[in-house]
Order: C-alpha cells, then structure tokens, then sequence
C-alpha cells in the first residue's frame, strides 16, 4: 500500500482548513455541543459514586439518576441562592445611593476644575433609577445562566446527557476499541482510563480548591464586615474555575460593594489585601497539592484557550476549554508523530544552571 506524502505547505493547508471546519461546527452547533460537552465532563465526575453504588448492589439505571438527581439538586442550590442574594441587594442600596451621588458630585466638580468639562452629574442618579437598574438586573440572572449553558433546550437535554453518558460508559469505551485491533484493545482502554481520570482529578481537585476558597473568602470578608460575605466568597470561588481572570473578576465585586456601603477606604482595601492573600495561598499551595500536575498546560496555551473559547462559547468554553486542552494533550503523547503539538501544549522543562560536582 503506497502512502502519499503531500509537501509541507499543503499539510499546513489541510491543519488550517480543518480548523476552519472545527470552529464553524462549534458555533453552529453550540445549542447542541455545549450541553454534550458539559454533560460529558459532569458524567466523568460522577462516575466514581456510580461505581460506588454499584458495588452495593444498587442497578446501574438506579445508580445514574441517584447521581444524576443529587448533582442537579447542588447545582439548582447554587442557582437559586444566587438569585435570592442579588435581589437581596436592592435593600442596602438606601445608603448606597446617597454615597454614589457624592462620589459623582466631586468627579464632576473635579472634571469642572480641572478639565473645564461639566459631565452634568453634580445631582448625581435618582434613587429609583437605580433600584430599577438593580432589580432588572436580578431578574436578568437566570436569562445569563440560560444563555451560559446555551439555550432552554440545552438546560433540558444537559440532564439527559449527563444520565445516558453514566449508563453507557462502558458501551461507548468498547465502541472505541472496536475500531483497533485485537492486541492493542488493552492499551486502547488504559489510555480510556487514563483520559478518564485525567478529568477526574482535575474536576475533583478544582471543585475541592472552590470549596476551600469559598470558605477563606467568606471568613475574611464576614472578618471586614461586608454584607452578604457568603455571596460573595462563593461567587468569588466559583470563578475561580476560569484561569488568570476569575480571581480578578470575583475581587471587583466586593471591593466596589464595600466602596460604596461602608464608611472610609480602608474597608475596600482590605478586601483588596485579604483576596490577594488567599489567591496566593491558592495559587502556591492549594492548587500544586491538590489538582498537581493532572493539567500540565502552560500560561500561552492556556490563555490562548481562554480567548478562544471565549470568542467561539463565551463564558461556559472559557471554563470548558482548559480540561478539553488536556485531554488533548494526552491523545497527542500516545503517538510519536503527535509527540511535537503535546510538547506545544505542556509545561517547559527547567533545566539547572548550576551542576552539582
């Protein structure tokens, strides 16, 4: 059997027009890939309590929908106490509004002076406008979770993947195998497991890093004296799962709340120095020691992957994006022609300057 070699400019042809191709299927069909995807890693971390089920006898339908029902009733927990504590707001804003409108009275007369620019906010916003603002904000929130997961119907087929992936698990890793030939079957399911657990982990360790989070950011900002200190801490531990820009995005939250409800600057920079305290201590312990070395992607590649899932899924491929790049890698280091990308995608080696004698 003769094999073409097409030379090198046609191979990079081919690589760009399949990504090409990838990229127009994720955006069409994000209605549809989304709720799989997501189901598929959500399935992943629910297999060892199905496993364990299992080997109490329970059947493994029965074993699916325990585990398919206590994940959904934790996740519509979050939902609606993130609902409950965003309409919540619309009570301290008594104070809030009073304050914000002599934050806006001294930016304009400080643009007056300076600038010789009238920014017409000297009587600052009414009261009601803002509490409408805030209220139809709040009702907004489930419309954003909505178009986070993608659509109504990807809210309805999220569960139906997630129980039908945890009743055919195993079907689905023999359907692979079956494509192989008889000697390599045994390798073809480790590198299954291996891929498995690699998501496993790194969900397991992620979602252990945000209970931890959840806590220390509570504890410190309950410690200041911020209101609803436990929205906040765990509105701050759930973005944690986006890379780089999660923990800069769940500290603006409560820097600009306690800014504008608490007397004197020292308030907000506290908040400012405690979250800056725990992101190190998350950042240089909780997360070698417990998610370790399961993801292995460097900072390019990870804030490449951030952009691109951003720019195709929004926020749910920015959170998608980084154990999708691991597995990827993984599936590169099983072939030594994929060797190179694998290599592309993982963390440089250090090598030391200095040679013990």
């Amino acid at each position: 059997m003769t094999t073409i070699k097409l030379p090198g400019h046609l191979k990079a042809l081919t690589i760009l027009l399949l990504l090409i191709v990838i990229v127009f299927i994720l955006i069409v069909g994000r209605s549809l890939l989304i709720p799989l995807m997501l189901g598929g890693y959500i399935s992943m971390l629910l297999i060892p309590a199905c496993n364990w089920m299992e080997t109490k006898r329970f059947p493994r339908p029965l074993a699916a929908l325990v585990a398919l029902l206590t994940s959904l009733s934790v996740i519509i927990g979050l939902i609606v106490l993130v609902i409950l504590q965003v309409r919540s707001f619309s009570k301290d804003f008594e104070d809030v509004s009073g304050r914000l409108n002599s934050y806006l009275a001294d930016l304009d007369q400080m643009a007056t002076e300076v600038f010789g620019a009238n920014l017409g906010i000297k009587n600052g916003l009414d009261k009601s406008q803002i509490l409408d603002l805030v209220e139809s904000n709040s009702e907004t929130v489930s419309n954003f979770l909505l178009s986070t997961i993608g659509s109504l119907s990807g809210v309805v087929l999220l569960p139906v993947f997630i129980f039908f992936l945890l009743l055919y698990r195993d079907h689905l890793a023999i359907f692979i195998t079956k494509f192989f030939k008889p000697e390599e079957v045994e390798d073809v399911r480790s590198n299954i497991r291996g891929l498995r657990k690699v998501v496993q982990y790194y969900i397991i360790g992620l979602v252990k890093v945000m209970g931890i989070l959840a806590v220390l950011n509570t504890a410190a900002l309950y410690g200041i004296g911020v209101k609803h200190a436990l929205f906040f801490g765990l509105f701050a531990a759930l973005l944690n799962v986006i890379p780089y820009l999660g923990p800069f995005l769940g500290a603006i939250l409560p820097f600009i709340f306690s800014f504008l409800t608490m007397d004197g600057l020292i308030y907000p920079l506290m908040v400012v120095i405690s979250f800056t305290v725990i992101q190190m201590i998350e950042s240089n312990f909780l997360t070698p020691k417990i998610v370790g070395g399961n993801v292995n992607l460097n900072a390019l590649m990870t804030f490449l992957g951030l952009l691109i899932g951003g720019a195709i899924w929004g926020v749910i491929g920015m959170i998608l994006i980084i154990p999708t790049l691991a597995i990827l890698k993984r599936i590169f280091e099983l072939k030594d022609s994929t060797k190179p990308y694998a290599y592309l995608f993982g963390e440089e080696e250090i090598k030391p300057v200095l040679k013990r004698k």
